[in-house]
């Protein structure tokens, strides 16, 4: 081999993957990710006082508590679409600082809230405005971060989601018990606020690659459903990035199905009380915790595809033990595994969108995948407790396990069938 060819193919070679440390180091993302940390332990504390208000002060239901979810997820699914749409259009800083000051005034309102029907509204609220607040954010950091470091740049985010998702319960429950939920109220404005001014120090600059795309229709509504369709035509089009966010769908259908389940199973079957049910529930957190940091590291060895297809197969094999082996220790080790397996689905996922959608697409790209996302957590809720009357919670496990398995079956012969064309 001669000295320029070994050049070219060195030149040619792939850059390595960015660290935590390297991408930190960019001074948007670091912003957006301190940002991120914090308006997230805001929201678990809202969200972990919310759930005790209505379940204790306001004594709600169990079709109540899980409609409290509901009534979150569920604007996203109709207003994320729309809203990708303005964010491919909208300047980005403006967008996310309007968004988090919006947000604040919204989650102020929880504080007078004396009935059900009043903390649906302010949920559903919030949920509305963070439909645009989530794919700016995801076109902030495609715009900030190298193709190299997108990997590191989603780890870390999710590192922020499960990270306040394993501490802002138990957090929570000290201020509810020391104070009252109002101080978590509080805290969670502040946390919006305190987003708002991060965002707002630094400059947020959409590259001249990511500008908006111009119109093509003179009437405005039939303009926005042409962007919609564009992006929904998109993901249809793209075989593996429509895999991957029917696998992400997918596993959201599975915890959405068991999560609601598992305090019914600890409680009849395990025959145990509330501080197993918060350990077992928890440990998902703490497996998608470590999940995230080992798929980042086996990034370099394995292909997108591969992970996505193991992770399904983890999750299936989770929900399986925990349906097949009634004990503490084997409900504690499937929510571990069900948890770092989902987190095998994320972050690649995440990065692949992020990396083979246009430019100027991402916004209505993104937001239909987290619109798709949470219709499959929100159709797990509901089916759970259905299929649970007809067949027993055991078999909703069984039912979840074989979805997935057959899911990552399916999803290896359509992606290598579609390679071979």
């Amino acid at each position: 081999m001669s000295t320029a060819t070994a050049t070219a193919g060195a030149a040619a070679a792939p850059p390595a993957p960015l660290t935590f440390r390297d991408v930190l180091r960019i001074d948007v993302m670091r912003r957006v990710w301190y940002a991120q940390v914090v308006s997230l332990f805001g929201d678990f504390l809202a969200l972990f006082a919310v759930i005790a208000v209505v379940s204790f002060r306001m004594h709600g239901t169990p079709a109540q508590l899980t409609g409290l979810q509901i009534a979150y997820m569920l604007p996203i699914v109709f207003v994320g679409p729309i809203a990708g749409v303005f964010v491919d259009r909208w300047p980005l800083k403006p967008t996310l600082i309007a968004s988090d000051l919006i947000r604040a005034v919204l989650a102020l309102l929880l504080i007078p809230s004396t009935a059900v029907w009043q903390v649906y509204l302010v949920m559903a609220s919030l949920s509305c405005v963070s439909a645009f607040f989530g794919p700016a954010q995801t076109v902030t950091i495609r715009s900030a971060v190298p193709i190299h470091g997108l990997l590191a740049a989603n780890a870390l985010m999710q590192l922020a989601f499960m990270g306040s998702r394993i501490i802002g319960p138990a957090t929570a429950g000290a201020i509810v018990a020391a104070f009252t939920p109002r101080a978590c109220y509080i805290f969670d404005v502040a946390s919006f606020l305190v987003s708002a001014s991060l965002i707002a120090s630094v400059a947020i600059r959409r590259p001249a690659t990511m500008q908006a795309p111009p119109g093509s229709s003179s009437n405005r509504i039939h303009q926005i459903w042409i962007d919609m369709k564009q992006g929904m035509t998109f993901i249809l089009h793209h075989a593996a990035i429509l895999f991957f966010v029917l696998a992400m769908a997918a596993g959201l259908f599975t915890i959405g199905c068991f999560a609601p389940l598992i305090s019914i199973w600890v409680r009849d079957t395990l025959h145990a009380r509330e501080g197993l049910f918060g350990f077992v529930s928890g440990n998902v957190g703490v497996g998608m915790l470590l999940g995230t940091q080992v798929v980042r590291r086996l990034s370099t060895h394995a292909s997108d595809t591969t992970l996505v297809l193991s992770g399904l197969a983890g999750i299936g094999g989770g929900v399986l033990l925990l349906g097949a082996v009634p004990h503490i220790a084997a409900a504690l080790a499937s929510t571990f595994i069900i948890g770092f397996a989902f987190g095998a689905i994320l972050v690649p996922a995440q990065t692949l969108i992020q990396r083979e959608t246009p430019h100027d697409m991402l916004g209505r790209v993104g937001s239909t995948n987290a619109s798709v996302i949470f219709l499959g957590q929100i159709l797990g809720l509901v089916v759970s407790g259905v299929l649970a009357e007809l067949v027993g919670v055991r078999m909703v496990f069984f039912l979840c396990a074989a979805l997935s398995v057959a899911l990552a079956v399916g999803g290896r012969a359509f992606l290598g069938s579609r390679a071979r064309t």
